[in-house]
């Protein structure tokens, strides 16, 4: 009897929701007294049509009960099979789409009078009413840009207030600038770790030449530039590909070379060339400067990379290092006292070599610099390295023998010189200051003859007064 008596309320409930269910079971199946019922396409398609019917009279039962008094309501319109001019629904049920309701807009339009009011007393609504001015400012936002989501107010009355929306009209063109920029950056950039699309054709182009065999992957990052390893390819007629290589590719991103141009624009190898008006020659010149700062390292028999090949911002370079392990810097090796003091007099020569053969000051000299690798020390990173008849040269220099000084002090050399000592070492200068500042204005008064007389003369003439050769230190 229960079982009964639930089937029961069950069945009244149903008849409750779905009222039309017993109507459309009722009514014919098929009506008119002139339709051709012999032809069996026919009969398909007047089938077709009445279960399309009662397809969509299901699917508005269940919108109404979905919806029921909601303000906001869901819509099955794409689902439904009969289109609006087959349907013989009821006048209340049309299309959604011929009623879409534009909430932005009034239903008659209204003219705003030249008095800048509407109406009389307290029935006065002035342009700047708080909800007129409410719901223009919702209208403008489907001006913003295609990226910027505003969502769809359509069948709500939203109000922005003049605040919120110029911070959301300024915010829209805030990233509509940062993702045009973006882009830039993505397209023609190189990034940390990362290579632009030009970066990596040119190392596609390496590989597929059979120049390189493989690229293995990021083994160090600096301010200026990214080092990949790799193994070497074929060689050539003409050109020597050694076991590993070393790639450093310059960053294109122009964050580390806005105060870089100092020491480019006044070498006289690359002064004429020199242009702020186009960044990215800039950096394919610090990429040529190196090779040509390496080159003259490696004919004076300093120990550094050796050029392999240069193509635009990519440099290709011996690997310093071992099985893709690259060699340590000397700041980061533990040295005996003996390998340290053998150290010191390697470098104190290499900076006389580097200033007398070469004609070159590193000027970026340190610890961190300098590699450790078959028990000798090995320079690198001379992209910034100059001659000494660059209008800072002799300052660099200076520096670069306070670096070295002070680290080789600080590990226990007791025979490193001072940076005063040094300088005058390596320069073969004969500058006697008693302090630091009084040698340092001495060193620029050294360069500002210089610099006149290049500008007399026009040429690069060093007119630094030495006293010889400076002496050649060793153990």
């Amino acid at each position: 009897m229960s079982e009964q008596l639930a089937k029961e309320l069950q069945l009244e409930e149903e008849n409750a929701a779905f009222p039309e269910v017993v109507a459309a079971a009722e009514g014919p199946f098929i009506t008119g007294e002139n339709i051709d019922t012999s032809s069996d396409l026919m009969l398909a398609q007047m089938l077709q049509m009445e279960f399309d019917r009662e397809y969509d009279a299901q699917l508005r039962r269940e919108e109404r009960k979905i919806n029921g008094d909601s303000k906001v309501s869901i819509s099955f319109e794409n689902y439904r099979k009969v289109h609006p001019y087959d349907s013989d629904s009821s006048e209340d049920e049309v299309d959604w789409q011929d009623t879409r309701h534009d909430p932005y807009r009034a239903d008659k339009p209204t003219t705003t009078p030249r008095r800048g009011f509407i109406g009389k007393g307290k029935d006065i609504t002035t342009k700047h009413d708080e909800v007129v001015c409410g719901r223009k400012n919702t209208a403008r936002m489907e001006n913003f840009a295609p990226e910027f989501q505003v969502g769809d107010g359509i069948g709500m009355d939203l109000k922005l207030s003049n605040q919120v929306f110029n911070a959301l009209k300024q915010h829209a063109y805030s990233e509509e600038r940062r993702s045009a920029r973006l882009h830039e950056k993505k397209e023609h950039s190189t990034a940390e770790k990362a290579v632009d699309p030009k970066t990596r054709l040119l190392l596609y182009k390496m590989v597929n030449s059979g120049m390189l065999e493989t690229i293995t992957g990021c083994i160090s990052t600096g301010k200026e530039s990214v080092v990949f390893h790799a193994y070497g390819g074929n060689a050539t007629e003409d050109k020597v590909i050694p076991p590993e290589c070393a790639i450093k590719v310059f960053k294109t991103t122009l964050n580390e070379f806005k105060n870089r141009d100092k020491y480019i624009k006044d070498d006289y190898r690359f002064k004429d060339r020199f242009s702020k008006l186009n960044p990215r020659k800039i950096i394919r010149m610090w990429a040529e400067k190196e090779m040509h700062n390496l080159t003259r390292m490696q004919n004076a028999g300093i120990p550094c990379p050796q050029v392999v090949i240069l193509k635009k911002h990519v440099l290709v370079m011996s690997f310093i290092g071992q099985d893709q392990v690259p060699a340590p810097k000397l700041k980061d090796v533990t040295l005996s006292s003996e390998d340290m003091k053998k150290a010191y007099y390697q470098i104190l020569n290499m900076m006389q070599q580097l200033y007398k053969e070469c004609n070159l000051v590193h000027a970026d000299l340190s610890e961190y610099n300098m590699l450790w690798h078959d028990g000798k020390v090995w320079l690198i990173d001379v992209s910034q390295s100059v001659e000494p008849t660059h209008p800072h040269g002799l300052e660099f220099l200076f520096r670069d023998c306070r670096n070295v000084s002070q680290f080789f002090q600080k590990g226990g050399v007791t025979e490193a010189l001072n940076e005063r000592e040094l300088f005058n070492a390596v320069s073969g200068l004969n500058i006697t200051a008693d302090n630091e500042v009084d040698f340092q204005a001495e060193i620029e008064a050294l360069e500002k003859m210089n610099e006149d007389h290049v500008q007399n003369h026009g040429k690069k003439l060093s007119t630094f007064s030495s006293d010889g050769d400076p002496p050649i230190y060793d153990e």
